[in-house]
């Protein structure tokens, strides 16, 4: 068997590192299909060969665009002239806690002091709108986790996000993109990225010239989560993107702490419902502390191999009654892989076959917690 590409530690070669570009810069292929793929043709480069016939097998009437070699050295010649660097899954840089969730982007592109990737990171989101006293206290409480050498996490968005940057710009601060490098929103904090980037990091999963749209902001805001070991949200309404990153930080294991505010503040409802359900109150820094100094106090065992892999599946064939088989059992009601297997009494390399090939064709949607649905 082949060593996987990018194994703990190891570099990819240039060739490697545009075919994983290429790969996850394909249409269809998101970071948990991108893994799937690798996994079961040992290297991406074999997956990109595959693309066309796995697409056809899944019902497509054409495969999917798969992006070119030319247009993967492009994107790569623009990080180059920007001072990006892309990170792959498993390379010696790649931030150790955004590793260990289910969907870790296969590639990250980062610009700045690289080095505050390795310190332990703390999130900070908030209100856009925020009040000037929910601004001055994620100052406070940020300035205060620097100087206790934690770096802030946050997503370069006005209000909360942006008192947090700043409170943090000589210690150490992340800011994480829901577009390109070269597309920063709010076009207005381009100055403060440009503060953070002299200690601290801008981080993307997204191709440069990327504009981000409502859905991107979702997708970046597990990024926040996944790099950080908890998430403090300030002032959030019923409904906010803060509430979906403490969402996210939950299914990925993380502490999540809430700062509690006027119940007659529409901006604190979404912060008192977490503390309802259990978030830990926030009033000071130590509230976060004493949580947290346990959690770095323990040794945490990383995998010698990419996170979420298994090792890589024996090839397998479906044959047409297998494969009408599990398609048979799929619908738009999300179902679990383990159930799948068990229902269709297919060998598992061959439902997860099956799924690429719907995947692959625009058909299968994959899930939180291991489900999948058509689509």
């Amino acid at each position: 068997m082949s060593r996987p590409e990018a194994a703990d530690g190891v570099k990819l070669s240039d060739g490697q590192r545009l075919d994983w570009l290429r790969l996850i810069r394909s249409e269809n292929i998101g970071p948990r299909t991108f893994r799937a793929l690798v996994n079961h043709y040992g290297g991406a480069r074999a997956a990109l060969e595959a693309l066309p016939m796995l697409a056809r097998r899944g019902g497509a009437q054409a495969p999917g665009r798969i992006c070119s070699i030319e247009d993967a050295r492009r994107e790569i010649e623009i990080a180059e002239r920007m001072g990006s660097t892309f990170i792959a899954l498993g390379e010696p840089g790649y931030p150790a806690r955004l590793r260990m969730i289910d969907d870790a982007p296969p590639l990250v592109s980062v610009r700045g002091h690289i080095d505050a990737l390795k310190s332990p990171m703390i999130a900070m989101v908030g209100s856009r709108n925020a009040s000037a006293a929910g601004a001055k206290f994620a100052a406070q409480i940020a300035r205060e986790l620097g100087d206790a050498g934690f770096v802030t996490v946050s997503g370069l968005a006005r209000g909360i996000d942006a008192a947090a940057h700043r409170a943090t710009i000589d210690t150490g601060t992340v800011a994480c993109l829901a577009g390109g490098q070269d597309r920063i929103y709010p076009s207005e904090h381009l100055p403060l990225l440009e503060q953070i980037l002299e200690h601290g990091v801008a981080i993307s999963e997204m191709p440069f010239g990327w504009e981000p749209r409502a859905r991107d902001f979702p997708r970046r805001n597990r990024l926040i989560a996944g790099l950080s070991l908890g998430v403090i949200v300030i002032e959030a309404a019923r409904r906010s993107g803060s509430l979906i990153t403490a969402r996210l930080a939950l299914e990925q294991g993380r502490e999540v702490f809430a700062v509690p505010g006027s119940p007659l503040d529409p901006r604190c409802e979404g912060t008192n419902g977490l503390l309802k359900q259990g978030a830990t109150l926030v009033t000071e820094t130590n509230d976060v502390l004493s949580v947290l100094d346990p959690i770095l106090g323990r040794t945490v065992a990383l995998p010698a191999s990419e996170p979420g892999h298994d090792p890589a599946d024996p090839a397998a064939e479906p044959a047409a009654d297998e494969r009408r088989r599990i398609v048979s059992l799929l619908g738009p009601t999300p179902v679990e892989i383990d159930e799948l297997i068990r229902q269709s009494g297919a060998h598992p390399a061959v439902v997860r076959t099956v799924l690429l090939e719907l995947e692959i064709a625009g058909r299968l949607e994959r899930q939180a917690g291991g489900r999948v649905a058509l689509i």
